[in-house]
């Protein structure tokens, strides 16, 4: 991932989707071949010298100040996953000529696996890793969506399962809407890792076997996983609801507990009782990515 790109690409596409009813610009807005907002208007707003943000918007890495990111943030009406994510990009240096450090391996702790194996029979539940990718899940959560574990540690992958695995899309009820916030998530996870060689290779496999994936990249939108609500189609149960959790697992970086609940007394309760019934094999182990 090149970071000069990455900002360039990313101030282009928050200034393409303001129109000039967006923000307060003094004189007239003209004629427009183009929608959004012109260079010198975002300059304007944030208080910069237009060759100054068009500088800034070509990718160049300069000094720039903590303010100034500010009014741009403010400028571009971005919230704060996006105005941290436009500061992660200004701040990462170009690493060209440098040796990208090999991937590190992430292993789910112990005492994690247990939390999982408690909720086995209750609720489905996930640890994400980077890149989206599943390290370790309870028995209901394989039941629910797939078994990540019985497949090649490359392809334990959220974002390949949603793309390429075609019983995503049946699987899914909202499939496009749950297919990009996933983008979402991945793009805010490229910001914090640039130099990640397993991520780009991700993204480059599927921008070459899904034009969905390609039109979604390209739109540069960043999301934080954290909480939801998704609806399902599920072969054995048929539709349910749920609605989901994620917090970080403190002390491993960049991991997520993810937890999925139903409403109590709703008929998603009970296709999800009813799917731990018919898969209800003796409380199984929590299977990992690292084994």
């Amino acid at each position: 991932m090149d970071h000069n790109v990455e900002l360039k690409e990313f101030l282009r596409s928050r200034r393409a989707r303001l129109s000039v009813d967006d923000v307060e610009l003094g004189g007239t807005a003209g004629v427009r071949r183009v929608p959004g907002l012109r260079r010198e208007e975002v300059a304007q707003l944030a208080g910069v010298s237009v060759d100054y943000y068009s500088r800034l918007e070509q990718g160049r890495h300069l000094n720039v100040s903590d303010e100034v990111l500010d009014a741009v943030a403010r400028a571009l009406g971005l919230d704060e996953i996006e105005r941290s994510h436009l500061f992660q990009l200004a701040r990462t240096s170009p690493r060209r000529g440098r040796r990208r450090p090999p991937a590190r391996v992430q292993r789910v702790r112990p005492g994690v696996r247990r939390v999982l194996e408690t909720l086995d029979d209750v609720t489905p539940a996930w640890v994400f890793g980077r890149r989206m990718d599943v390290l370790a899940s309870n028995r209901l959560a394989r039941a629910l969506m797939t078994d990540f574990e019985a497949l090649p540690p490359r392809d334990r992958n959220v974002l390949r399962y949603t793309f390429l695995d075609e019983s995503a899309r049946d699987l899914y009820v909202d499939w496009a809407e749950v297919a990009r916030d996933n983008v979402a998530v991945l793009r805010l996870d490229a910001g914090r890792h640039p130099d990640d060689p397993l991520l780009a290779e991700l993204v480059g496999e599927l921008a070459v076997k899904s034009p969905e994936f390609r039109r979604w990249w390209a739109s540069h939108n960043v999301r934080e996983r954290s909480h939801g609500t998704k609806r399902y189609h599920h072969p054995l149960v048929g539709d349910l609801t749920v609605d989901y959790e994620c917090v970080a697992v403190l002390g491993d970086a960049d991991q997520t507990l993810c937890v999925y609940t139903t409403e109590a007394g709703s008929a998603s309760e009970t296709a999800l009782r009813l799917l731990a019934n018919w898969t209800g094999a003796p409380n199984s182990a929590v299977r990992s990515a690292s084994e």
